[in-house]
């Protein structure tokens, strides 16, 4: 076994080879159900006319509705991907290991959810039991090409780990200097 001059097994760059080799069939198992959920058509409703809304979120029929896919890497970070003739729901439920993660995770998506009219596909509110979610109809898939929106949302859960990890560094390191600094008086 050929091994790298200072890396060892809790070396950062270990653990993030680590990190990356697990993220990486989760992710791409993601984006293959994604892309297959994506396959949307024009469905007028059924009940008024003229009216279109995605099924996913009225659930009027359920011959309408496919079978929701849950795809996870460990019990607390998971994706739920609802799908249904006329629009697909991404749920995204972020890791969060400690109470740092947590309200950071918090804050951030509260961030987003705030500012979801400049993202098109982004809803106001989560499904349950998830940290954000995205509604993507057949009128997105018409205006926007379905592989950048697949490449969006994958690109979007590559991203909020890398800043919720380098939120909780930079908070911990803040901490530390706070702490020294108070510590210097005793």
């Amino acid at each position: 076994m050929v091994r790298e001059p200072g890396l060892g097994p809790g070396t950062p760059s270990s653990v993030s080879r680590l990190w990356t080799a697990t993220l990486r069939p989760y992710l791409s198992a993601v984006r293959a159900t994604l892309q297959a959920a994506l396959c949307l058509e024009n469905f007028s409703s059924q009940v008024v006319e003229r009216h279109n809304k995605p099924e996913v979120e009225v659930r009027s029929s359920k011959e309408l509705l496919l079978q929701p896919v849950t795809i996870s890497r460990n019990e607390k970070e998971k994706v739920l991907i609802e799908g249904s003739i006329n629009s697909v729901r991404v749920s995204i439920a972020v890791k969060q290991a400690d109470e740092i993660e947590k309200i950071l995770c918090h804050k951030f998506m509260r961030f987003m959810m705030m500012r979801a009219e400049n993202f098109f596909i982004l809803r106001r509110k989560p499904v349950e039991g998830y940290d954000i979610s995205f509604l993507i109809t057949n009128f997105h898939t018409e205006q926007m090409y379905k592989h950048k929106l697949v490449d969006f949302v994958i690109h979007f859960m590559e991203e909020i780990d890398k800043e919720i990890s380098e939120m909780k560094l930079s908070v911990n390191a803040r901490a530390r200097i706070v702490a020294e600094e108070f510590l210097k008086n005793f």
